[in-house]
C-alpha cells in the first residue's frame, strides 16, 4: 500500500506553541507528548519520555533522563546525567504503571537515581525545597519530605521515609522501610535499619548518640526548645524506665503533654515498625558531648 505522508513528517505531531519559551536543546529527545512547563529548559542530549510532566521555570542539564509517568513541579533542576523515573530494582516488578512525584524548587544534582514504586499506581515521592547531592540514590517508593538535605552516594532502599528538615550525611545507607525522623542528622557513612527518632543524631550501625543541636539551632529551635527535646530523649534512652514506661511518662508527665515537639517525638516512636536505634555504646567510634 503505497505511503501518502509527506517525506519527513513526523507520526505524531507536536502542539505549535508560537509565544512559549520553553528552550529545548537541537540534540535533546523530547516526545512531543511529554508536557513541559513555560519557562522550562532541556540541554544537550537529554531525554524526557512520552509520560512526562514538567512544570515551569525547570531545568533539565545535559545527558539527564527524565522517563516512565514522573510529574515534576515548579523550579526544579536536574543536574547532568541524572535519571529520574526508570524502573524499580525489585525482582517483584513486573511492568506495572507506577509513578515518581516531585514537588517544588529541588535541586538534584549529578547523577542522582530516582526509580518509581514498584507496585500498580504506587509512587515514589519528593517534596519541595530538597537538596540531593551527587550520586545520591533514591530507590522505589521512597517518601522525601520538605528541605532535606541528601550528601553525595547516599543509598536509600525501598519504602524508606525521609521526613522534614533531616540531613544526611554522605555514604550513608538506609535498609527498606526504615524511617528517619525530622530534624535528624545521620552521620557520614552510618548504616541503618532501624528507625532514628526525631531532632536524633545517628551514628555507626543503628546507633544515636544525642541531639542534632546544630540542626536545631539553624532551623529556628530555642534554648527552651531545645532543652525540652534533650529531656524528652533522655526520658527515653538514659532513664531506668523502659520504652512503654517512658512514652507513657512523656504524655502525660505536666511539662510535657503541652508540648508539639514532644509529641511529635512520641509519636515517631509508637509507630516504629522496625525499632529505633540504641543508645551509642562507649568506644564503636569517636563522639561528642551532647550537652550545651
Amino acid at each position: 500500500m503505497p505511503n501518502n505522508k509527506p517525506d519527513n513528517k513526523p507520526d505524531i505531531e507536536p502542539d505549535p506553541k508560537p509565544d512559549s519559551n520553553i528552550t529545548i536543546h537541537p540534540r535533546a529527545i523530547v516526545h512531543p507528548h511529554a508536557k513541559i512547563g513555560e519557562g522550562t529548559s532541556i540541554g544537550a542530549d537529554a531525554i524526557v519520555d512520552e509520560f512526562v510532566e514538567i512544570g515551569d521555570r525547570c531545568e533539565i542539564r545535559a545527558r539527564a533522563i527524565v522517563t516512565g509517568h514522573t510529574k515534576i513541579g515548579n523550579d526544579n533542576q536536574i543536574g547532568y546525567g541524572a535519571i529520574v523515573g526508570s524502573e524499580p530494582q525489585d525482582t517483584s516488578y513486573k511492568g506495572a504503571i507506577s509513578f515518581v512525584e516531585i514537588g517544588d524548587r529541588n535541586i538534584l544534582r549529578e547523577y542522582v537515581t530516582v526509580n518509581r514504586g514498584t507496585k500498580e499506581g504506587s509512587a515514589t515521592k519528593i517534596g519541595s525545597d530538597n537538596l540531593l547531592f551527587t550520586g545520591a540514590h533514591i530507590a522505589h517508593n521512597c517518601e522525601i519530605g520538605n528541605r532535606v538535605i541528601i550528601v553525595n552516594n547516599v543509598l536509600l532502599a525501598g519504602y524508606v521515609e525521609v521526613h522534614d528538615h533531616a540531613f544526611m550525611g554522605g555514604d550513608s545507607v538506609v535498609h527498606q522501610f526504615t524511617r528517619i525522623g525530622s530534624y535528624a542528622m545521620i552521620r557520614g557513612q552510618t548504616r541503618l535499619g532501624m528507625d532514628v527518632p526525631p531532632y536524633c543524631m545517628a551514628v555507626d550501625t543503628n546507633m544515636v548518640f544525642g541531639l542534632n543541636r546544630l540542626g536545631l539551632r539553624r532551623n529556628g529551635f530555642n534554648h527552651e526548645r531545645r532543652r525540652a527535646i534533650l529531656s524528652a530523649y533522655e526520658v527515653i534512652y538514659k532513664s531506668s524506665r523502659n520504652r512503654s514506661q517512658a512514652i507513657e511518662f512523656l504524655e502525660t508527665a505536666p511539662e510535657f503533654i503541652d508540648n508539639p515537639d514532644i509529641q511529635m517525638f512520641c509519636s515517631f516512636i509508637k509507630n516504629s515498625r522496625r525499632g529505633i536505634c540504641k543508645l551509642y555504646e562507649k568506644g564503636a567510634s569517636r563522639i561528642e558531648d551532647d550537652r550545651e
